[in-house]
């Protein structure tokens, strides 16, 4: 409606009245402020609303011949347009009219004889309210599309994201769980695992920047590339070099991702990674202990073409397991502002040691979740747990 002028029907069977409308407001109609429709009862009335939906407002007599006011007013009432308000005009002192009109659902009123200047006030004050309706569906559809946007992004996301463990049962070697509880509709972190061949299990979480379906079609990206790299470059540090090099001409100024990447030998434990900016995995070992992995650097990726990443290769014994998270579990906050912090979650992990997996990761969200209380959770929580239980059926 920006720039075209607001339609008004009148209705009324005095021709005088019309006549009057367009001289009282002329200078609005040769502005194109103000565009006036005649109908000279409510039957004519409706017919036009029909043929023009774009009209802001109707100013009608309630006493007419063939269909009056009140009963026009009733029917515009069952169209249920919001958009499109009423102002009844009565005859000074017919209260009993003027209320049924209100009850009907008219917006306003004027008393005849019309004062101008009063009616160009009701006018005004209508249109003003008609604005306001129309920002706010316009503000509502933009929200539908919106919220169709984040659903169409968290079914992508669920699509990726692994739900079904165990994931390998016939593999006696190892067991593997993982979760993520989104802070919104769509999260910006990830996780994926797979074999390659039958001995080595590659497996990696990440964390985009940024929410909503950027984030989830960027995180699809970097998902279907640390697959499809590492299915055949099995070095964790080639792995994610090339995959930082195909990331860069995808990615705008905000946007880029954090990724740990590992290669578990089932073989015989052997356990190569490279980190790319993230979080640094913890191992809960076969005797109770807990320990971060040693960093190896490396830049978060989609950023910078000049970044170098580095591989190293440790052994797990049996019953050894590695702890991958991202930060929305460290820097989780309780109403304090205080944060959950590595200290906590390597404290936590060692009460969990020799559990399953997947109450491994379970009961960190559950600490997570009750150190942040009533604080609401401002990132998204995901942990994948890998435990290495040695030589058995592949």
């Amino acid at each position: 409606m920006i720039g075209e002028p607001r339609k008004i029907l009148v209705v009324d069977d005095e021709p005088d009245l019309q006549i009057l409308m367009l001289q009282r407001f002329r200078q609005q109609v040769r502005s194109k402020h103000y565009e006036f429709l005649f109908a000279e009862d409510g039957r004519e009335a409706l017919s036009i609303i029909s043929e023009t939906p774009d009209i802001s407002l109707v100013l009608s007599d309630i006493n007419m011949p063939g269909m009056d006011g009140l009963t026009m007013l009733t029917e515009i009432q069952s169209l249920k347009c919001n958009c499109l308000k009423t102002v009844m005009v009565s005859a000074y002192g017919d209260l009993d009219n003027i209320r049924t009109a209100m009850n009907r659902g008219a917006y306003d009123f004027v008393t005849k004889p019309i004062d101008f200047t009063d009616l160009q006030t009701t006018i005004e004050k209508t249109i003003r309210e008609v604005e306001r309706i129309e920002k706010t569906l316009d503000m509502e559809k933009k929200f539908e599309a919106m919220s169709t946007d984040l659903d169409m992004a968290g079914r992508i996301q669920q699509q990726i994201l692994k739900k079904e463990f165990p994931a390998f049962p016939n593999d006696e070697r190892l067991d593997i769980y993982a979760q993520m509880i989104a802070a919104k509709h769509v999260g910006g972190d990830f996780y994926d695992f797979f074999k390659v061949g039958d001995d080595k299990l590659a497996f990696f979480i990440g964390d985009v920047a940024g929410k909503g379906m950027p984030a989830a079609i960027y995180m699809a990206v970097c998902d279907t590339m640390l697959k499809s790299i590492g299915s055949e470059v099995l070095d964790p540090a080639q792995c994610l070099s090339k995959v930082n090099q195909m990331l860069i001409p995808v990615s705008d100024i905000a946007t880029f991702v954090t990724v740990f990447y590992g290669v578990l030998d089932l073989s015989d434990g052997s356990f190569s990674y490279c980190n790319g900016g993230h979080n640094l995995p913890f191992i809960q070992k076969n005797d109770g202990t807990v320990s971060e992995l040693n960093d190896v650097g490396g830049l978060l990726l989609g950023k910078f073409g000049f970044a170098q990443y580095e591989s190293e290769t440790i052994t797990l014994e049996p019953g050894d397991t590695v702890f991958t998270f991202t930060d929305g579990i460290t820097e989780a906050e309780d109403e304090e502002q205080d944060q959950y912090e590595e200290e906590r979650l390597s404290q936590f992990l060692i009460k969990t040691a020799g559990k399953p997996v997947t109450s491994v990761v379970k009961s960190v969200f559950l600490d997570v979740l009750k150190f942040a209380g009533p604080h609401e959770q401002s990132d998204d929580i995901t942990a994948m747990a890998v435990r290495y239980d040695g030589k058995g059926e592949a």
